[in-house]
């Protein structure tokens, strides 16, 4: 069938993203976009058919490549993957040859530079994200309908926060909050949710959820980024934490919590959350007990990197050194104990840290191999994201490549699972960048 050495389709990476703002959250103050080929106005899939020939696959699971095989996509799912010859009138067919700032900016500009963004995160192969903490909802719908390119996006809304918690952006002069006052400004523009009761709690998730929630994201512990709380602090009683995961249980969905230590972590175990984003601060026992209880760990190679220190304010950079401290340790105890771990990429206003989104997923090579780094960014997070269960935005199957999933493939000018950091380079490396069945890069085409 020719030689394939050189190129291999795989499910595209389900990014997740733990930020403040929108979509891509990144402001892409450094960014000039101009991919060739792309036509920003889609196309419905629902008729054209593609045939992937002579490729080598990795279906988001196995640890190998397929052998030579052929995948044919017809609308927006994989209808048929064989090493056997298929014949498909009409179809285009691709064949496998080697081929050398925003909290307080004007909102309308804040969705200007999020579609942006949004357009450049797709254009590094990631085609679904989570996005916990921001007004995506717009911005999701335009992608949806086809007005701009970008990934599928499974939005939290606005980050729910407790008083003096990591969501609390709120301005001195927004203070003190007054019952039954006015919202302060994050709160407004939907970025956060503040919080202070379960009552509180539970009316602020039932709000993400009727603007269109898919998860709930809720803060446990202390961040980095914000300047009001250390990042040891714990955050909302168990109380709190339950009752937001009692709103989101009735709405067939989860609840994921920020949160770097044991005591948060283990907290919001207590309170039935399903998902811990970060968590690298925690202890031997505690990962152990994520491992029992079936805890999903989204989780970051946060480590330093002098470019995006350098932009971090100096209380930030003081608790930033502590979870860099804690990257290592956690990536170990998560292979120890065989958490559920998937791929997530904490780019919070960085334009810098967003462009190198690839890079950081290479980076999983410190310490597992590439086929597994893979699996956590495609078939684990497909299975993650499916935790939304019947307010699932995006029903079907996504991270693998199997008959029947959402065709999502990219093909790559290499083997990613013999060289991972081919996908540091997502203009060199990735030939065809196709989403829902539409392709959106191809410069096969050129």
């Amino acid at each position: 069938m020719g030689d394939t050495r050189r190129m291999a389709v795989y499910a595209a990476a389900v990014g997740m993203t733990v930020c403040i703002g929108l979509a891509g959250r990144a402001a892409a103050d450094d960014f000039d976009i101009d991919v060739p080929g792309l036509d920003p106005i889609i196309a419905p899939a629902a008729e054209g058919a593609t045939l992937f020939r002579n490729v080598r696959v990795f279906d988001g699971n196995s640890p190998e490549l397929s052998a030579p095989s052929n995948v044919l996509v017809r609308g927006n799912k994989i209808e048929r993957i064989t090493t056997d010859e298929i014949e498909a009138a009409g179809a285009r067919t691709i064949t496998g040859d080697p081929q050398p700032v925003m909290i307080t900016a004007d909102p309308s500009y804040v969705h200007h530079r999020a579609a942006q963004e949004a357009e450049a995160t797709l254009m590094r192969g990631f085609t679904t994200i989570r996005d916990l903490g921001g007004p995506a909802f717009g911005l999701k719908r335009v992608i949806d309908e086809g007005i701009v390119a970008g990934p599928r996006i499974y939005p939290s809304g606005a980050m729910i926060s407790q008083t003096s918690g990591h969501g609390d952006f709120r301005f001195l002069f927004e203070m003190p909050r007054q019952p039954g006052g006015p919202l302060s400004y994050t709160e407004k523009v939907g970025i956060a949710a503040i919080a202070d009761s379960p009552d509180e709690v539970r009316l602020r998730t039932r709000e993400q959820l009727r603007n269109g929630a898919s998860q709930i994201k809720l803060m446990a512990g202390g961040g980095v980024s914000s300047p009001h709380n250390p990042i040891e602090s714990v955050q909302f009683t168990e109380a709190e934490l339950r009752a937001a995961v009692e709103a989101a249980a009735d709405w067939g969905t989860y609840v994921t919590v920020h949160a770097y230590t044991s005591t948060a972590v283990r907290r919001a175990i207590d309170a039935g959350v399903k998902v811990v984003d970060h968590g690298h601060l925690i202890d031997d026992s505690t990962a152990q007990l994520m491992a029992e209880k079936g805890i999903w760990w989204s989780l970051q190679p946060l480590t330093y990197d002098a470019d995006v220190f350098a932009r971090m304010s100096p209380v930030s950079q003081q608790k930033a050194l502590k979870v860099f401290a804690g990257t290592e340790n956690a990536y170990k105890m998560a292979a120890k104990y065989n958490v559920r771990t998937v791929f997530g990429a904490d780019i919070l206003f960085d334009p810098g840290a967003a462009s190198r989104q690839g890079s950081y997923l290479a980076m999983l090579t410190r310490w597992m191999t590439p086929a597994q780094a893979l699996k956590s960014a495609t078939g684990n997070t497909g299975e993650l994201l499916a935790l939304s269960g019947f307010i699932n935005p995006y029903p079907g199957k996504l991270g693998v490549v199997e008959e029947g999933a959402l065709a999502d493939l990219l093909l790559v000018d290499g083997n990613p699972l013999e060289d991972l950091s081919l996908v540091s380079d997502p203009d060199k490396n990735f030939l065809i960048i196709m989403k829902d069945g539409n392709i959106f890069k191809d410069s096969l085409a050129r």
